[in-house]
């Protein structure tokens, strides 16, 4: 496959809607750097056109916007486009497009992680004349049909998932290509380039090797909304833009930072004048001086406020209670899946039209959840970060925050959603006491060690073919995850390489940059102090917003609840928190069997593989709550955090117990009870198992031993598997139980917590073999 030159655009290419009245923008210099200013002038009544032909008469082109728009189609620069969400960054490359499109250059090639924002652009583009398509992981039978009309001219945009940058097949077989024939390079969301910030993409550091395969005068062009000093450094660096040499250029003519101490450590930005050199000739260029256009992040429609309540039941109550009365359609943005459906429920028995939404839903369910919200069918989405970036409704009435993200960074970009072209939006956040639990759990899963990285390469190299993921998982202790994100950055960084049928080590040295990451640790518990520091703030909040993504201001807000302009009551009716409370603590989650043994566990020497057979599996188990509940999992994390000491199980939970137990639809009966041997909690995991065999009238049986080491902290599922396959034995008593008067019974089987499930997996095998009959689990808490 092949690409050729490329045919020029239509004449007409109309780029999204960007409204006029907005904050002041620079004066536009009188005398260009290249090529006569009457040339120039020309361009820019273009470029007009192009906007009017979309927006109407009215639309202005904003000088901020020409200022781009000039760089890339004049100068062929590279530039970085910090802008609120809204400002019209696409108007950007859309009209940039058509210009170059019509003096002959190749199709803009746009990477972007955002498929919804895909689906948008794409029907917006059909509409103002623009063709163009998407090549991602939803789309795969259209791939060809795409590439055919690329080599015949026929696309003027391509929008690409930084996901494809990676693959094998599309890295070594189009992406050159196709690089060779781009006319501008875009990238969207840049701010997921910066290493295990808030939205970390590993793929997009892909692009570091993209763009050395760029033409001479091919110009570049990274938008994001949301970016601090720190982050803009690290888009530059990574995309292999440089940096710029004495500051910024401010595209509203507000002054950049002189003093202030960002909250992250980093060096704000210390002038005003812009990076002098030139690219040499109209297609020639200069990556070490970029053009960096900073405007204020001020959005004048947000109306910030924060509300500390007494606990998570009055949380629910006043917002059930207060849903009602907010204009329009919106948010509630929760900090996990589990919250974010326990919400939702909630909210819905109250009569409220909300839905769920996570990375964890269906992609079929996420469009017509996203329709239903841009359409007004629904009065919110109870969202994880899932929903966020590119989600395009100019008129969301409000954003709440159910949990405070551990980042303003992260905060911010998710509140631009609201109110985009509305005069009032209010923003709201209700912290929770399971908010540091969250953000400690986020912050754990970082950049593993050098021993894990070292352990990596050495498999990798010591193998004679390509491993899968998954063989990779049973011989380094990582999640699934954890360890894709990992070599994805190692392929970046020369170490290993994605092949067909797996990874490779490329033998290429590799350093492992302690210093870089530690670095990294101290920014994300400086964001975290500062996401504190925002809920006991007691003046502007817009300005504090402002000052900590390098944008300061001098004057507040006069709309937040700090300065008086949004009005917050914090209370709900009694009855309403006695309800919200009893939701909450409404006990119960299912634990599902595991089904399949994890791939490669002979290489382990544990002999099992392909589905695990249903004589020897576990039932459907019940826990009281998962860890990240709302209601009862606050408590049971206190009990078992690794600070508090064993003993027996608080009164409380063994009160929750019951309900579970009563509304357990359980085929048979359990006529026993058996305890899982613990090495942290053996006081807890006899006294839970002993209190529940007199409550439910079921013989005691005793306990399995744990004969093994504790095979928490292992990280993945075959390594899991692996700790606990020989850690434990059936007492002979207990063997002689099953095998005699208790053969074929159901057995209830308790443990203090469920992670992976390969713990009750692993003993349930063992008690099936023994002759129980079907093995029902128990536990206090789930981690998941």
């Amino acid at each position: 496959m092949t690409f050729s030159a490329p045919a020029p655009a239509p004449a007409s290419v109309l780029s999204e809607t960007v409204p006029s009245e907005t904050v002041p923008s620079e004066t536009v210099p009188s005398e260009p750097a290249n090529g006569p200013s009457e040339d120039r002038a020309r361009l820019r009544e273009q470029a007009q056109a192009q906007l009017q032909a979309l927006a109407g008469p009215a639309a202005e082109l904003r000088a901020d916007q020409w200022r781009a728009i000039e760089a890339l189609v004049v100068d062929r620069r590279r530039a970085l486009v910090v802008q609120r969400t809204g400002w019209g960054k696409s108007a950007v490359y859309f009209v940039a497009t058509a210009l170059l499109r019509a003096r002959g250059a190749g199709p803009t090639v746009i990477i972007s992680p955002l498929l919804a924002l895909m689906r948008n652009q794409i029907a917006a583009a059909e509409q103002a004349g623009i063709r163009a398509a998407t090549i991602n992981s939803t789309n795969l039978e259209d791939w060809s049909a795409t590439y055919a009309a690329v080599n015949r001219g026929e696309l003027d945009v391509l929008l690409l998932s930084p996901e494809r940058l990676n693959n094998p097949e599309f890295r070594d077989q189009v992406l050159p290509r196709l690089a060779a024939s781009c006319g501008l390079l875009v990238v969207d969301e840049a701010h997921c380039i910066s290493d295990w910030g808030h939205d970390f993409r590993p793929d997009f550091r892909r692009l570091r090797t993209l763009l050395p395969q760029l033409p001479d005068g091919i110009p570049v062009l990274a938008t994001t909304a949301t970016a601090n000093s720190r982050v803009v450094a690290d888009v530059a660096e990574v995309l292999g833009l440089g940096s710029p040499a004495t500051g910024t250029e401010p595209a509203t003519g507000t002054e950049p930072a002189t003093g202030t101490e960002p909250a992250t450590g980093t060096e704000p930005a210390t002038g005003t004048e812009p990076a002098t050199d030139q690219p040499e000739g109209s297609h020639g260029r200069r990556t070490e001086q970029v053009l960096v256009l900073r405007g204020s992040l001020d959005r004048e429609s947000l109306q910030l406020g924060v509300l500390s309540l007494p606990s998570s039941a009055h949380r629910l109550a006043w917002l059930a209670d207060q849903l009602g009365s907010l204009t329009g359609s919106g948010i509630i943005y929760t900090l996990t899946v589990a919250a974010a459906h326990e919400v939702a429920g909630y909210l819905r028995e109250r009569g409220h039209p909300v839905a769920a939404y996570s990375g964890q839903t269906e992609q079929t369910e996420r469009l017509a959840a996203e329709d239903d919200l841009i359409n007004n069918r629904v009065k919110a989405l109870v969202a994880t970060s899932a929903l966020g970036m590119g989600f395009d409704k100019p008129d969301l009435g409000f954003v709440i925050h159910f949990g405070a993200p551990a980042s303003v960074i992260a905060y911010y970009q998710q509140v631009g959603r609201a109110g985009r072209r509305l005069d009032r939006a209010p923003v709201i956040l209700l912290p929770g006491p399971e908010d540091q639990a969250v953000w400690d759990y986020f912050a754990s899963v970082g950049f593993p060690g050098p021993g894990q990285v070292r352990q990596a390469l050495e498999v990798l190299g010591s193998s004679p073919q390509p491993m899968s993921t998954a063989a990779l998982e049973t011989r380094i202790e990582l999640s699934r995850a954890r360890l894709e994100t990992m070599l994805k950055v190692l392929d970046v960084d020369g170490a290993v390489q994605r092949v067909k049928g797996g990874w490779v080590a490329t033998g290429q040295p590799w350093h492992y940059d302690a210093e870089r990451y530690a670095r990294l640790n101290e920014v994300r518990r400086a964001e975290q102090q500062a996401m504190r520091a925002y809920l006991r703030l007691d003046s502007c909040r817009m300005r504090y917003l402002r000052t900590q993504l390098d944008d300061p201001a001098t004057e507040d807000c006069g709309r937040c609840d700090n300065c008086g302009g949004l009005t917050l009551t914090g209370s709900a009716p009694e009855a309403a928190v006695a309800e919200a409370q009893a939701s909450l603590h409404r006990p119960g989650v299912v634990l599902e069997p595991r089904r399949q043994w994890p791939a490669a566990m002979p290489s382990l020497g544990v002999q099992v593989r392909g589905r695990i057979a249903a004589a020897e599996s576990a039932e459907p188990g019940r826990a009281i709550a998962r860890f990240t509940d709302l209601g009862y999992g606050n408590r049971i994390r206190a009990v078992l955090a690794d600070s508090t000491p064993d003993g027996p199980v608080p009164s409380e939970l063994i009160a929750a117990s019951i309900p579970v137990l009563a509304a357990w639809d359980w085929q048979s009966r359990p006529a026993a009870v058996i305890s899982v041997g613990s090495l942290r909690r053996p006081l807890l995991v006899a006294d839970l198992a002993g209190q529940l065999s007199r409550i439910g009238r079921l013989a005691d049986l005793g306990g399995v031993k744990h004969v093994g080491q504790s095979a928490t902290g292992r990280s993945n599922s075959a390594q899991r598997l692996k700790a606990c396959w020989d850690g434990y034995r059936l007492p002979a008593r207990l063997s002689d139980q099953l095998a005699g008067d208790h053969r074929g019974a159901p057995v209830l089987l308790v443990d203090d917590f469920c992670d992976t499930g390969w713990t009750i997996t692993v003993v349930a095998r063992l008690l099936r073999a023994a002759g129980a009959g079907p093995v029902y689990p128990f536990v206090l808490g789930q981690t998941g």
